[in-house]
Parts: C-alpha cells; sequence; structure tokens
C-alpha cells in the first residue's frame, strides 16, 4: 500500500511539474526570475523563463531590458516585441547556443545581441547565435554586433534548415585574414557537421567583417537574396562542398574580394541579362571580382 502511494505521489506531482509551464512567459528590465514569469509577474532573463516555458511554447519581452545569454534546448520562440530595445549583451561567451533536439525549431526575432567588441575590449563575445543542434532555426527582425567569432555561427550536427529574414549583422571580428581560424571574423558562417544545411537569407545586411561576409562550407547551400554584403575581406566565400547562390543583391560592396569560390561553388543569378553586374546582383568597387559562375534567368 505504501509502495502505491509514493508512485501515486510521484505521478502527481510529475504531473504539477509539466502543468506548471506556461506557453507564454514574459521577460522584463524590472522582472524577477523568483516570479512565475506570467505578464503580472515576469521574469528577469531568458534563462529563467525557458524552465517555465513549455516546449513550443514563446517568451516575450513587456519592456526594454538586457535579458541575458541562453542556451536553448527545446522547440521554442524568443520575440523581443516590436518598438523597444530587448537585448542580450555577453563578453566572452554566446549569446544564444541553439542546442534543440533533432525535430525541433526555434525561432528567434525582435532581438539586438551585442558581444561588447570594441573600444579595446580583450574579453568580446564569441558568436551572437551559435545553432548546433535541431530541425530548422529562424531569425527575423534581429541586430547582432560586436563579435569576436561570427555574428550568426551555423554548424548542425545533422541535416537542417536556416532562414535568417531582415536582419543586420555588424562588426564582426578583430583578427587579421591570413591569420583568422575557420569561422572568425565571418558574419554568417554554415559549415554542418554532418549532413546538408540550407540557409536562406533576404533581407539581411551584413557590414564590417574582418574575414569575410558569409562563408559555406561542407555540404552548406547559403540562398542569399535581397541582402547587402559591404567592408568585408570576403565578401561571399564558398569553401570545399559549399554552395552560395546569390540574386537580387547589393551582394559584394566595397570587399577586398567580392566572391571566393574556395573549392566550392559560387552562383550569381541574373534575371534577363547575362552577367550579374548589369542586372539584379551589382558588384563594385572592391579589390577584386573573384570568380564566381553566372547564370541567367529568362
Amino acid at each position: 500500500m505504501r509502495k502505491s502511494l509514493c508512485v501515486l505521489a510521484f505521478v502527481v506531482v510529475g504531473a504539477v511539474m509539466t502543468y506548471g509551464q506556461a506557453t507564454r512567459t514574459w521577460v522584463s528590465g524590472v522582472g524577477d526570475d523568483a516570479n512565475p514569469c506570467s505578464r503580472t509577474a515576469p521574469c528577469k532573463t531568458f534563462a529563467g523563463a525557458i524552465s517555465k516555458t513549455a516546449p513550443g511554447g514563446e517568451i516575450d519581452a513587456l519592456d526594454p531590458g538586457g535579458f541575458g545569454a541562453l542556451t536553448i534546448t527545446k522547440s521554442i520562440t524568443l520575440d523581443g516585441g516590436g518598438g523597444q530595445v530587448a537585448s542580450v549583451l555577453v563578453a566572452g561567451t554566446n549569446g544564444i547556443v541553439v542546442a534543440a533536439q533533432p525535430g525541433d525549431i526555434v525561432i528567434i526575432r525582435n532581438l539586438r545581441l551585442d558581444g561588447l567588441l570594441g573600444g579595446g575590449n580583450a574579453n568580446a563575445g564569441l558568436s551572437g547565435i551559435r545553432f548546433i543542434s535541431g530541425k530548422a532555426l529562424i531569425l527575423e527582425n534581429d541586430v547582432i554586433f560586436g563579435f569576436n567569432n561570427s555574428g550568426i555561427d551555423l554548424e548542425p550536427n545533422a541535416t537542417a534548415s536556416v532562414d535568417i529574414i531582415n536582419t543586420t549583422v555588424e562588426n564582426i571580428g578583430s583578427c587579421v585574414p591570413a591569420s583568422c581560424l575557420a569561422g572568425q571574423g565571418v558574419g554568417i558562417f554554415a559549415k554542418p557537421g554532418a549532413g546538408t544545411l540550407s540557409v536562406n537569407a533576404r533581407n539581411t545586411t551584413v557590414a564590417i567583417a574582418s574575414n569575410g561576409g558569409i562563408e559555406a562550407s561542407s555540404g552548406a547551400i547559403f540562398n542569399f537574396a535581397y541582402g547587402s554584403i559591404t567592408n568585408a575581406h570576403n565578401g561571399g566565400t564558398a569553401d570545399a562542398g559549399g554552395t552560395i547562390l546569390l540574386a537580387h543583391s547589393d551582394v559584394a560592396y566595397n570587399n577586398g574580394t567580392a566572391y571566393n569560390a574556395a573549392g566550392g561553388t559560387v552562383a550569381a543569378y541574373a534575371r534577363g541579362t547575362a552577367t550579374a553586374a548589369n542586372g539584379t546582383n551589382r558588384v563594385h568597387d572592391n579589390g577584386a571580382q573573384g570568380t564566381p559562375t553566372y547564370i541567367t534567368e529568362n
């Protein structure tokens, strides 16, 4: 009888813990992580709120604030809201790490991630957003700046997809290009550990990157449309096994090299014209054109 009661108590407690997670939680600049993360009693940080948020749920920012670094291990949406500064400031570490399960989808939108690079700071953040596992990652209306390695580091351990929408990545890296390590000083770095990685970026800007604007390798297919890459050592680099497809973009402006096909494929799509320079992809004011393949779509 006593054993049955213990088992029943365990089941009831487990049910309460699961039931206690809300589908929507809230953070505030004046919140407290001891709170239940409700709208009227918000938490202080994303890390404090995520354990109280059900898988597939959403964490919303009520007002401006710095909500801290976070590791995401389940499907979830982070939303900083519109018209306010919902930020993550980090030094010496990554801003947000996505280490979710194989079927999980993570959405991060309306956030500012600041790695504090500049002003002599020797302890700048590593990468703004680092994706190492999960089914899909969606970034929308984010601003990522001041990180030493990559603004967005995409290295999932299995086949995955990433959508980057209306996002700005700038002031990334301080390394000298000849001595930069892989993925260091790159605005958006894509290199799956296994399988293939499909990256679709649109209405996205990459500016001021010490090593490269975007880089794809080892099974990464990077579609870059309606965006721009400026003031980077290499505008776009496709390493062995990587593919970059460019369309309707100021894809290379004032970079050391417009495109660098270093064993991979860089294809510039132009509608109704023989060269991207005269069509929808504009290439100008670079140290070198690089080696893209121009593909005409009629």
